[in-house]
């Protein structure tokens, strides 16, 4: 079973960014995948902010990356750019974390202005981590983004499509990935 791992780059807790990430495992999950979330906010901050890299608490979390199959790396927008906790979880990772990993990014954010900052601000940091196999990204307005009473939120029709049609290129990517894994897995 392929194993997709998904990385709340949040501060906060409900919001939008974690809300979405939901949504979208629950699409993954239908379709027969195993999934975990990833919420950089419950990590010891002193861990974040000295950069221990050894930290008992990022164990567990380095063990589910390598294991996964796909990654989804989630943040809101602040100030035209992904969060400082995201920063401060990925500078923890390892120099290749993200190689062979298939990666979506997704980011909520108040305006459609700072639509670019995954290619421009995440993307950059993704691919030192190794990360070869970035896919186009969805960028969703708050607007976009009905928060439920339950703490979950219900995209409008164009982010829903927009995410479906991102997770299903991701899923392709995923199947192809372990596909071209097991093919070369035979050769040698």
């Amino acid at each position: 079973m392929s194993r997709i791992v998904a990385i709340a780059g949040s501060p906060t807790h409900p919001s939008r960014t974690y809300g979405i990430v939901q949504y979208a495992l629950q699409i993954l999950q239908q379709e027969g995948f195993q999934t975990d979330i990833i919420s950089v906010r419950d990590f010891p901050a002193e861990d974040l902010v000295f950069g221990r890299y050894d930290s008992p608490a990022l164990e567990p979390v380095k063990a589910l990356i390598e294991k996964a199959d796909g990654l989804i790396i989630a943040t809101p927008i602040y100030k035209a750019a992904y969060t400082g906790v995201l920063k401060a979880f990925l500078d923890l990772l390892p120099q290749r974390a993200l190689l062979g990993k298939v990666i979506l990014p997704i980011a909520t954010g108040g305006t459609i202005a700072h639509l670019l900052a995954i290619d421009y601000a995440l993307k950059p940091v993704l691919s030192e981590l190794g990360g070869r196999q970035l896919l186009g990204g969805v960028y969703a307005v708050d607007k976009q983004l009905q928060r439920l009473e339950d703490g979950s939120v219900q995209p409008d029709e164009e982010i829903d499509q927009r995410l479906r049609h991102s997770l299903n290129d991701f899923v392709t990517a995923v199947k192809s990935n372990q596909l071209a894994s097991k093919e070369l897995a035979q050769v040698n």
